[in-house]
């Protein structure tokens, strides 16, 4: 499903959905993060994804990351909430989701790299790498915060 992303653009879409959804920061013991192309907006992301009935928020990660990169991980800490209302979504369905997206630091404890209908690309790429890719800059925000993560989350 493709989707538009929209920040503080008066002429985006009215929301009609809120989904709480998550990221997952997982580095390797050199530093590298793991990183996927998405195919719903051609760009670099981190690994995550909608928050399911019936889930833990943790079990949502856990589920996420394996099911876009193969990996199996455990969750760590939440680096940040991010729920910014003039961040929406419009998917190609339309639906119109408001942001709301939680970040967690996760510590990979297995599987083994690959990709899926959502990621065409699964990458263990050093924080210098990521600098030069596309990503949205809410993901690029989140990525940010967690690698200088001081030990409490932000809350946006």
């Amino acid at each position: 499903m493709a989707r538009i992303d929209y920040i503080d653009d008066p002429n985006a879409p009215a929301i009609n959905s809120v989904v709480p959804s998550v990221v997952a920061i997982v580095q390797d013991d050199d530093g590298r993060v793991l990183m996927i192309h998405k195919t719903d907006n051609g760009k670099w992301a981190l690994p995550g994804g909608g928050h399911e009935p019936g889930e833990s928020i943790a079990d949502t990660v856990i589920r996420e990351v394996k099911e876009e990169t193969g990996y199996d991980v455990e969750v760590d800490t939440i680096t940040g909430t991010y729920t910014n209302p003039h961040h929406v979504m419009a998917y190609d369905d339309g639906e119109v989701r408001q942001q709301f997206s939680i970040a967690f630091r996760a510590r990979l404890i297995g599987g083994e790299k690959r990709t899926s209908s959502e990621s065409d690309v699964v990458e263990w790429l050093e924080p210098g790498q990521i600098d030069e890719l596309e990503l949205h800059p809410s993901m690029r925000l989140r990525l940010e915060h967690a690698l200088r993560y001081s030990g409490r989350p932000v809350i946006g």
